[in-house]
């Protein structure tokens, strides 16, 4: 659980979770979920802390590296990986997001069903990161 070549991709992970984390949802969809939100629940930019960012993204990274590396049984690859995410991303993004459109009112529907497909591309790169990493250091680390 905590090999080299875990940590390895735990930390490139965390990184890429969070500069396309900015790209996407800091960035490019910003105002699209503004004008789908149903409640202000968003803190200003001098509000968030992207130390908890950061550490969320962290948390997160090393969850799905130790997945990762459960999951794939010695055998790294790209498509591998993007197909690990997918289904990390259909959990996050359609499992949690219909039960959070179910319970909340933060989005209407069409931010819901963008977060989804969103969330599964997101998690589907940062699947296909970790296990780059994983292969990367396979032959001086061993699976």
């Amino acid at each position: 659980m905590f090999s080299k070549q875990n940590l390895s991709a735990t930390i490139v992970a965390a990184v890429a979770m969070f500069l396309l984390g900015y790209l996407i949802w800091g960035m490019a969809t910003m105002s699209f979920f503004e004008e789908h939100a149903l409640s202000d629940v968003m803190k200003s930019d001098e509000e968030m802390s992207l130390l908890m960012i950061f550490l969320g993204n962290l948390a997160g990274a090393f969850a799905m590296s130790t997945l990762y590396g459960k999951w794939a049984n010695g055998t790294h690859s790209a498509g591998g990986g993007l197909g690990f995410g997918t289904w990390i991303g259909i959990f996050v993004g359609l499992g949690m997001g219909l039960v959070m459109y179910g319970t909340s009112k933060m989005m209407d529907g069409t931010a819901h069903a963008v977060e989804a497909i969103l969330d599964i591309v997101y998690y589907a790169v940062i699947g296909a990161v970790i296990a780059l990493v994983y292969k990367a250091t396979a032959g001086k680390q061993g699976s």
